[in-house]
């Protein structure tokens, strides 16, 4: 019986999701055993000349990995989809835009600023900045040109199921993976590896009535631990995220950042916290509501944090 082909792919990310993979630990032998891993450029010396030499749908599944930030991005989107039967978003980035998304807050010549001109540990006096193309003695360099606007992988092409989480957690990969590779298939457009239930659900903190006078941030306050932070003032994203991550940020005291996005039917997860969040103030005038609110420091770091692609907004007006 011929193993099934199986493909990885880094894309606009931190690599955490590379590690995940790692985390397999002994199950990624189990995983070389029972398919033939033709594509992973972050572990083996693949070239994408091998991916362009292959057949098309000759790919049974791929984990792509990563935002669409750059032309390279967007190429491999292309070239991988076209080579793969089941094409797999594996993490926030390539779910909801993650991290790399809240570059949509500016764009790609305001980027090259802050990071080449601005930042304080940067050493460019001749303020040199990126180019697509350079002309050399030697001939012409070039570079992959970054975007304006960072995309989900299913805004660039066609994707046929959802892993969420920054990164996905190593129980939650291998249960994906031997069910993607074994052909035991949910419908296409599924998320799969996560609950249909908030992570509220999952949360073993005792929970009262939620009313928040005060908005802290975490250096702030040391915890109870077996309180609902919500209620200590902390925003915890729980109340508008897919449970499935086993409570791990919440074991170590921290609140939910948000990272295995929306719950089913919800459009836009930030807009869905917003409403949770503010539904709980103790205020009865607008003042004490304007007071209550000062506290969000960061509002689209806060409630967009790896989902900004993926909302109704997608990015701030040119």
């Amino acid at each position: 019986m011929t193993k099934p082909k199986v493909a990885f792919y880094w894309a606009s990310s931190c690599g955490g999701c590379e590690i995940a993979m790692l985390e397999l630990g002994t199950d990624l032998v189990d995983v070389a055993k029972k398919a033939d891993i033709v594509f992973w450029p972050a572990a083996l010396d693949f070239k994408y000349s091998d991916v362009k030499s292959m057949a098309d749908k000759s790919i049974d599944v791929c984990f792509f990995n990563g935002a669409i930030q750059s032309s390279e991005n967007e190429h491999m989107a292309e070239l991988l989809r076209k080579k793969s039967k089941t094409l797999v978003a594996f993490g926030s980035c390539a779910y909801a835009g993650g991290i790399p998304a809240l570059a949509n807050t500016t764009n790609q010549g305001q980027l090259f600023i802050r990071v080449y001109k601005e930042t304080p540990t940067t050493d460019n006096p001749e303020s040199v900045l990126p180019q697509d193309s350079t002309q050399v003695k030697e001939g012409q360099l070039t570079l992959p040109r970054l975007y304006d606007t960072v995309r989900t992988l299913d805004q660039t092409v066609d994707v046929d199921y959802y892993v969420p989480g920054c990164p996905p957690v190593g129980k939650q990969t291998w249960t994906v993976m031997k069910n993607l590779i074994g052909g035991n298939l949910p419908p296409k457009g599924s998320v799969i590896g996560a609950s249909e239930k908030s992570l509220c659900d999952e949360c073993k903190r005792a929970k009262g009535d939620r009313k928040i006078k005060k908005i802290l941030r975490t250096y702030q306050i040391v915890p109870d631990k077996d309180k609902c932070l919500l209620e200590q003032g902390i925003i915890c994203m729980g109340p508008a995220t897919r449970g499935g991550c086993g409570t791990l940020c919440l074991d170590a005291n921290m609140p939910c950042r948000g990272c295995y996005g929306p719950l089913p039917g919800v459009l836009d997860q930030g807009a869905k916290m917003l409403s949770a969040l503010s539904s709980n103030f103790d205020a009865d005038n607008e003042q004490e509501i304007e007071r209550i609110s000062e506290g969000v420091v960061d509002p689209v770091g806060t409630f967009y944090r790896y989902s900004l692609a993926r909302s109704i907004m997608r990015r701030t007006k040119q």
